[in-house]
């Protein structure tokens, strides 16, 4: 990737500039606060889920492993914008530079391509878990769930070296400011140079018709599930087939929304402070608050989590007393 792109005029940058939540220093503060606050909630309970499905081998199922892979992905996803911005507005400053905004863009696309891959892969695990429960060992394996994930990663990454690669082959001839907090390909093409993003567009569009492709089977997946589950007699079963689905959904259905609205909402909407704020529910608020919907109805989880927090504290304690004898 080069170190420098060439401007209209002649002369290079080796920055860009992002767009700030605020001009005012007071405000600048209260941005970092709130960004902090939700990076260490995210932090904590992504950091907590993994070591409990690490610890308890009541969790070493292909559920929770899938889970547990979900957290990394969202504890990377959230490292990878926050702790810029949230740098930006301490420091007062709005520059990145040109190599940090290209390894910013990678990990981004990387981690939630990788995210929605997984997502997809989860919800082929329900369907097999409650539709074909017979042949879930053996579809199920520790093999397949291990290759599976692979696959997500993998898919993540090269679409990751794709884009970026891509877009930043494009020549730059409209400025050096992104409109935006983070660095993303739409506010990166429209710094391009007229006609030379048309490539990485026909991209974008296959990507996007892939990712429908995903979303469609995971709809499809979930038609099946309750078609399922409603068929089951007792109403204990049912809950617990719920139970073991929702959380799914609900990720998803944040996931794919939020995202959604952020792409595919009319050119009419859009202005700097409403991208701004949509960027922040598709970016930022996922990662944090998935630990939450998934440990709120999971009573597996709930009790793992329940084990790590007090082996936590009871060890500092024991700790804290012989040091102080």
């Amino acid at each position: 990737m080069p170190g420098e792109s060439k401007m209209s005029n002649g002369s290079s940058f080796n920055e860009f500039l992002l767009l700030p939540f605020t001009d005012m220093r007071e405000l600048q503060l209260l941005h970092f606060v709130l960004f902090l606050g939700i990076y260490l909630a995210a932090l904590l309970g992504n950091g907590l889920i993994i070591t409990a499905i690490a610890c308890d081998h009541h969790l070493h199922t292909p559920m929770y492993f899938f889970l547990l892979n979900l957290s990394l992905l969202d504890l990377g996803s959230i490292s990878t914008t926050v702790p810029k911005s949230m740098a930006n507005s301490l420091w007062d400053t709005r520059a990145i530079s040109y190599s940090g905004c290209a390894a910013q863009l990678f990990l981004f696309i990387f981690l939630f391509g990788g995210e929605f891959s997984l997502l997809t892969v989860m919800a082929y695990d329900r369907f097999v878990a409650i539709c074909r429960p017979l042949h879930y060992g053996t579809i199920m394996g520790s093999r397949a769930c291990v290759k599976t994930a692979a696959a997500a990663w993998a898919s993540g990454f090269l679409t990751a070296v794709l884009h970026t690669g891509n877009t930043f082959s494009i020549p730059l001839c409209q400025g050096s400011t992104v409109d935006q907090f983070f660095c993303e390909i739409p506010q990166i093409l429209k710094l391009s140079c007229s006609d030379s993003y048309l490539r990485e567009v026909g991209l974008l569009v296959i990507g996007g018709c892939l990712a429908f492709v995903c979303f469609i089977f995971i709809v499809l997946s979930y038609v099946q599930i309750f078609t399922a589950v409603l068929r089951i007699p007792s109403e204990q079963g049912r809950h617990k087939a719920f139970s073991m689905c929702l959380p799914h959904l609900a990720v998803v259905s944040m996931f794919v929304s939020t995202g959604m609205f952020a792409y595919l909402k009319p050119p009419s909407l859009s202005c700097p402070s409403l991208d701004l704020v949509v960027s922040v529910l598709y970016s930022v608020v996922p990662p944090a608050v998935n630990p939450l919907i998934y440990s709120m109805r999971n009573k597996e989880l709930k009790d793992a989590l329940r084990k790590v927090i007090s082996w936590t504290f009871f060890s500092h304690g024991k700790i804290a007393i012989s040091l102080h004898k």
